[in-house]
């Protein structure tokens, strides 16, 4: 489990594709500072385990179905990537409760500065709108955000907006991207529950 809480603005330094796979090697020293084999690091919001590391780099897998459900795919060498190892059991929990489990990828479809912050709107797949309130919590790439506006219910084309601050467009890749780029998006897990059991209490 992650918190959204994003460690470290890390590299990809390479890609090797597959078939129907890739294998990244990207630069984090801060999040392979205690790294295994085996431990589950977010990239851009994607929970992805490590299968080797040295003092640098690490390298994942990423599975067909991983790169059809995520923005990965749309990766380069040199392409920035947003890291969080796995939340420890003593840390704080600073974000929300983030899986690492990508719902789809929105676009960025606006971008409006305003005094020390900037007012980000994001495309959202209709079939995840119903998850998504104003001052609500939705992890974009990896970060834990609060939405600061939603479209209107049943909107053709729905968007969310969020409220980045400085210290949020320096040290993670939102802010970098421009309009149309790709981001992915993990909606709140307890909506998600809440939504299952309240359905299976209509049906009793």
């Amino acid at each position: 489990m992650f918190t959204g809480i994003v460690e470290e603005l890390g590299e990809v330094v390479e890609i090797t594709q597959g078939a129907d796979s890739a294998v990244l090697r990207i630069r984090g020293p801060v999040v392979v500072a205690d790294a295994e084999h085996g431990a589950s690091i977010a990239c851009n919001g994607v929970c992805l385990t490590v299968v080797e590391f040295d003092r640098e780099t690490f390298t994942v897998d990423v599975m067909g179905e991983s790169l059809r459900r995520s923005s990965l795919g749309a990766l380069q060498p040199g392409s920035p990537i947003n890291l969080e190892r796995a939340m420890a059991a003593s840390g704080r929990f600073g974000g929300h409760i983030v899986q690492g489990h990508v719902d789809g990828v929105g676009r960025i479809v606006a971008r409006e500065p305003a005094d020390r912050w900037e007012v980000v709107t994001i495309s959202l797949p209709p079939e995840l709108a119903r998850y998504v309130v104003e001052k609500g919590s939705i992890t974009v790439d990896g970060v834990s955000l609060t939405v600061s506006g939603v479209s209107e219910p049943g909107a053709a084309e729905p968007w969310f907006a969020i409220s980045l601050i400085p210290t949020t467009l320096e040290l993670t890749t939102l802010g970098t991207k421009t309009v149309g780029d790709p981001v992915n998006l993990e909606v709140d897990v307890l909506a998600k529950y809440v939504e299952r059991l309240t359905a299976r209490e209509g049906d009793r």
